[in-house]
């Protein structure tokens, strides 16, 4: 299992950035994706959550990211997309692509990893 995780960077508050998650080693349309993020000090935590199974998808986010952010995933390119509108300060932190989970829990497989940083 491969997860190839892109599309950090440097954002100023209010702004947009898309992080992409490209996968491989495994059927990617029968497992749940996730996104987690480690904000500096803390510990890793789910950002965002999305399952397949058929023609339906399921998603989850936590309460800090409601209306903000948005993922999706797209079965053909084996890849999940994480949109981040109004980013925060506090939405900085290393983005992680996960897979081997549920809606609500990681898997045991991750990715390298990306930077976010929001400056205020």
């Amino acid at each position: 299992v491969q997860l190839q995780a892109s599309g950090g960077g440097l954002v100023q508050t209010g702004g947009s950035l898309k992080l992409s998650c490209t996968a491989s080693g495994f059927t990617f349309s029968r497992r749940t994706m996730g996104w987690y993020r480690q904000r500096p000090g803390q510990q890793r935590e789910l950002v965002a959550t999305v399952s397949s199974f058929g023609s339906t998808t399921s998603t989850y986010y936590a309460d800090s990211v409601k209306g903000r952010f948005t993922i999706a995933r797209d079965n053909n390119k084996n890849t999940v997309y994480l949109q981040m509108n109004s980013l925060k300060p506090e939405d900085t932190a290393v983005y992680y692509c996960s897979t081997g989970g549920n809606l609500y829990n990681p898997g045991e497989y991750w990715g390298q990893g990306t930077q976010v940083t929001v400056s205020s």
